[in-house]
């Protein structure tokens, strides 16, 4: 029976320290380890769809002039993979600068012990096993995470902003008219809806961003680290792909759509629970949308 073995796909430079406490860990010839090397950063993102990693290692001496997007950009390519950066001790500061473009820890040059090595492979699997454990708390009828899995990623992404100074913004949706359209068109119309929903906001949120499906009508969004006005250009990203989309189900009646979005900082002491139970309370106050063009000819006629 064949033995299932640990994939990391690793990207050093010379002399190779990360490879060595990795094969140190899992020692031949009965390892464990399935490991994938590679020199440059180019190679690195050409061999992850190849190698189907479970953890990524990058050594920074090899991202170049701008360690950072070299980061972001091998993150925006596996956003599901942890990834754990290497660099030189004098280099600290930019390697904690790091977790807060993707990576999920870092070690130091000359510090790779096998103890070292161990913590933050225990750390990586712990984030595989939660996205394994995320993925089996999902809404059948859209794929989207539902209000279980959402909160568990949510609060790991808040513990991960917590240490790294990171941000976060939630968006809320709820279906207005979900009632009409049920007596309409009944579950048929109603189905058709929630698709439509989770499909508009999966296009408005990034690959590494999370969307789920918290009631029958009801959605929320995680973006994660974005920027304080992330919070109201999301909501009229959102708006307008509404706008757009209610013109494609002509003569069919719009989607109405009541929107609430906030921002969370690391100086900000409430738990994920909290910011999000923040979040839907605004969808109490805020005004159904049809587009951002109907909300401003609704606020012109009002002013008149």
């Amino acid at each position: 029976m064949d033995v299932k073995k640990f994939r990391v796909l690793l990207a050093e430079g010379a002399p190779g320290e990360a490879e060595g406490s990795l094969r140190a860990i899992y020692p031949a010839p009965e390892s464990k380890l399935e490991l994938t090397v590679v020199s440059a950063v180019s190679t690195l993102l050409g061999t992850i769809d190849v190698a189907a990693p479970e953890t990524i290692f990058l050594d920074l001496a090899l991202c170049g002039a701008d360690p950072l997007d070299v980061v972001r950009r091998v993150h925006r390519a596996a956003p599901g993979i942890p990834l754990i950066v290497l660099v030189d001790r004098d280099h600290k500061s930019l390697a904690a600068r790091s977790t807060s473009e993707g990576a999920i820890d870092y070690l130091l040059k000359g510090f790779m012990d096998t103890r070292t090595m161990e913590r933050v492979l225990r750390a990586a699997l712990e984030r595989n096993t939660l996205e394994g454990l995320a993925d089996l708390l999902r809404d059948e009828a859209t794929t989207l995470y539902n209000r279980e899995g959402f909160t568990a990623l949510g609060e790991r992404c808040m513990d991960t902003a917590t240490r790294s100074g990171g941000t976060l913004v939630i968006l809320c949706a709820l279906i207005e008219n979900y009632s009409a359209i049920h007596e309409e068109s009944g579950s048929i119309g109603c189905q058709q809806a929630v698709r439509e929903t989770a499909d508009l906001l999966c296009e408005c949120f990034r690959r590494n961003d999370y969307v789920a499906r918290l009631g029958d009508a009801h959605f929320a969004a995680l973006a994660v680290d974005a920027a304080e006005p992330s919070a109201k250009v999301l909501r009229q990203r959102v708006a307008s792909r509404l706008g757009v989309h209610n013109q494609s189900r002509e003569p069919e009646d719009p989607l109405l759509l009541r929107l609430s979005a906030s921002y969370w900082g690391a100086n900000d002491n409430r738990s994920f629970p909290e910011f999000l139970e923040a979040v839907e309370a605004g969808l109490r106050r805020s005004e159904p949308v049809l587009s951002i063009a109907s909300t401003n000819q609704a606020n012109t006629a009002a002013s008149r």
